[in-house]
């Protein structure tokens, strides 16, 4: 009876942990699979028969309405170049961060723009992207191919918003070395590897509609080889991960730093290490990460952008908190006047700090066709300097909802309240935003 007793109080012991584990791992799986497939691009779980050949995509329609005249510049600033003494990337409208205007009133304007839909501050229906991606997983080998293509109407390349563009925003080959282990080497042009934010990229996966005042610095994709490694320690519930990258340029936005090519042919470097822990109710996932590398706005190689962010999320039930800080420093170009391949004349010295920190709470109702509610918001701090320019301090607010309709729909509603906080005239640039987003 005791030898018994014993047999089941051991088998208690295998079995509870393991048990407990399969909720967390039940619990915690929408949220990892966008992870992974943010990450590393592994099919979802429970797609165990997948065919080699795979397209998915979305299409994002949104409606938009900014205050004033649509961009962040101050009537009757006599100040030539009005973008270094304001933000334009305040007035976002829709995921990929483009504002409603850009428009100067015919003052020249540094180059350091976001790209505009053009609509100044009139309400417009907007076809913010169509995407198409194409996956292709080797049958009898571990490589995969990864390309993701987008149409981006009124997103024009002269930043008027008149031009459609074709823009291939990844496209990478990926082996996975050691089977059921989560090590990938990739080689092409993929997202970037620092803090979090850029696993909401796109406008399938993301909470809310627009990115964060600091999203332009860690969030565009980048050309070169990248490592992807993750270990589980089940033990502690919980694991340690390591994503590394040498690029042609930095993760600024392509409108900052062009990523196609090098323009001083010395690499960046880049990498995040990051801790998770998966109890069965409560997951936390901490990172650090940063870059060094030359500035790749200039051919100067001895400029250099030197790049710090920490990163932090937890999930409890329905809710999550997550944020980010971000600490950028670019040094002064020796104005080598190389034009070409999107280079300045001047790479003037540049320095930001910012940070944002969002709530979210998702009530899922698995309804025929209403899935899950979810309400949330978002405060931000952005503060800037250019060399001999006095800082600009911006914030916002940002508050919204999102319903998930079927499998395949997801409509989002937004309002961005932006305050000039100082250093920058108070300008009229709140901003009210929808979004469907029809995915297949």
């Amino acid at each position: 009876m005791r030898q018994r007793m014993w047999l089941l109080f051991r088998t208690l012991l295998i079995v509870a942990p393991l048990t407990a584990q399969a909720q967390t791992e039940s619990s915690a799986l929408e949220d990892e699979d966008r992870q992974r497939q943010a990450e590393a691009f592994v099919m979802p779980e429970g797609i165990t028969a997948a065919p080699p050949f795979t397209v998915t995509g979305y299409i994002d329609v949104g409606f938009a309405r900014a205050g004033g005249d649509g961009t962040s510049f101050a009537p009757g600033d006599p100040r030539p170049e009005p973008d270094y003494h304001t933000d334009p990337f305040a007035p976002a409208v829709n995921s990929r961060g483009d504002v409603a205007s850009i428009d100067s009133g015919g003052k020249e304007l540094s180059g350091f723009l976001p790209r505009s839909v053009n609509t100044g501050g009139h309400g417009s229906f907007l076809l913010n992207t169509l995407d198409l991606d194409l996956r292709y997983q080797a049958p009898h080998a571990p490589v995969m191919a990864f390309s993701r293509v987008q149409l981006l109407p009124r997103w024009g390349g002269d930043g008027r918003g008149n031009q459609t563009t074709l823009l291939v925003e990844q496209a990478f080959g990926r082996v996975a070395p050691l089977e059921g282990r989560e090590l990938f080497f990739s080689l092409g042009k993929f997202d970037s590897v620092l803090g979090i934010e850029y696993l909401d990229n796109q406008a399938n996966f993301r909470t809310g509609i627009t990115p964060s005042l600091v999203a332009r610095y860690t969030t565009g994709t980048a050309l070169g080889a990248k490592l992807f490694y993750r270990q589980q320690l089940p033990a502690l519930w919980s694991a340690l991960s390591l994503n590394a990258a040498a690029t042609n340029a930095s993760n600024f936005v392509e409108a900052l730093h062009p990523p196609d090519a090098s323009l001083t042919g010395v690499p960046t470097l880049s990498a995040r290490i990051g801790y998770e822990l998966n109890l069965p109710r409560v997951q936390i996932k901490l990172g650090a990460s940063g870059l060094h590398g030359p500035r790749n706005d200039a051919h100067d190689f001895n400029a250099y952008l030197q790049m710090f962010v920490l990163d932090a999320r937890l999930a409890v039930g329905g809710l999550s908190l997550s944020g980010e800080y971000v600490d950028v420093k670019e040094e002064e170009g020796a104005g080598m006047k190389q034009t070409g391949m999107g280079a300045f004349d001047e790479a003037a010295e540049f320095n930001a700090q910012g940070a944002w920190i969002q709530a979210a709470y998702a009530l899922h109702l698995e309804l025929h066709s209403l899935r899950a509610i979810t309400v949330y918001s978002r405060l931000e701090r952005r503060h800037a300097w250019f060399e001999e320019l006095p800082p600009i301090t911006v914030g916002r607010l940002t508050a919204g909802a999102r319903l998930d309709l079927w499998d395949c729909l997801l409509l989002k509603g937004e309002v961005l309240i932006n305050r000039e906080l100082d250093g920058a005239p108070g300008v009229v640039n709140d901003v009210v935003t929808f979004s469907a987003v029809y995915s297949w």
